[in-house]
C-alpha cells in the first residue's frame, strides 16, 4: 500500500481535488473531518474548554468554532496547545484506518496542515494543490464570508506555498482550464509505474 498525502493552502481547492481521487477509487482520509468529530465527544470538549475557557462553548454546550478560532489563530502558542490535543489522535486514527484499507494499492490522507502537523511522516508521497495567493484569498472570502484580515491570519498559521512546493513530490495546478482529473490520473499512473502496483 502506498500512502499519499494531499495538502495545499487555504482556498486552493483541496476538496475538489480530493473528490477526483475518490471518484477514481482511492480511499480518502480527511484529517480535518476526523478532528471535527472529536468535538462531539463530551470528554474531549471538556478538556478543550478547560484549556481555552468556557467562552468556546455555545449555550447548549456544543463547540463555538468561531470563538475557538479567534483564540488559536491570534496566538501561535494557543494553537500549538490545541494541536497537541488533536494531532496524535488523528495520526493514531489514520494508522487504524490504513489497516482497514490494506487491500488498496493507494490511500490518501488530506490535510491543510500536513507538514505543520507532522502528518507528512505518515505518508510516502505528497501532492500539493497550488493556486496563487490572491485567488485563494478571494475564494476563501467568498466561501467563508470572511474578511481579508481573517483569511490572512489563517494563512499565517500555515507554512508558505514555496516551502510546500519544495517539499512536495507532485503538484496539481488548480486553475480554471487546467483539468484536475487529467492531472490526478497522471499522478496515479506515475505512482503505479514507480511502485509496480
Amino acid at each position: 500500500m502506498l500512502k499519499l498525502g494531499l495538502t495545499g493552502g487555504i482556498g486552493s481547492g483541496k476538496t475538489t481535488v480530493l473528490q477526483v481521487f475518490a471518484s477514481l477509487g482511492v480511499p480518502c482520509f480527511v484529517a480535518d473531518d476526523v478532528a471535527k468529530g472529536y468535538y462531539r465527544d463530551a470528554s474531549f470538549l471538556e478538556r478543550v474548554s478547560e484549556l481555552f475557557g468556557r467562552e468556546i462553548l455555545n449555550p447548549d454546550c456544543t463547540l463555538n468554532r468561531q470563538a475557538l478560532a479567534q483564540i488559536v489563530f491570534s496566538d501561535s502558542r494557543r494553537l500549538e496547545q490545541l494541536n497537541q490535543l488533536i494531532h496524535p489522535r488523528v495520526a493514531a486514527d489514520f494508522r487504524r484506518w490504513c489497516d482497514e484499507h490494506e487491500n488498496h494499492d493507494v490511500v490518501l490522507l488530506e490535510s491543510a496542515i500536513l507538514y505543520e502537523s507532522g502528518f507528512d511522516s505518515l505518508v510516502d508521497k505528497v501532492v500539493e494543490v497550488y493556486l496563487d495567493k490572491e485567488e485563494r484569498i478571494f475564494r476563501t472570502q467568498l466561501r467563508d464570508k470572511s474578511s481579508r484580515e481573517d483569511v490572512l491570519s489563517r494563512m499565517a498559521s500555515q507554512i508558505s506555498d514555496e516551502d510546500k512546493l519544495m517539499r512536495s513530490d507532485y503538484v496539481i495546478l488548480n486553475y480554471e482550464g487546467n483539468p484536475r482529473q487529467r492531472q490526478v490520473r497522471h499522478i496515479l499512473s506515475l505512482l503505479a509505474n514507480d511502485q509496480h502496483l
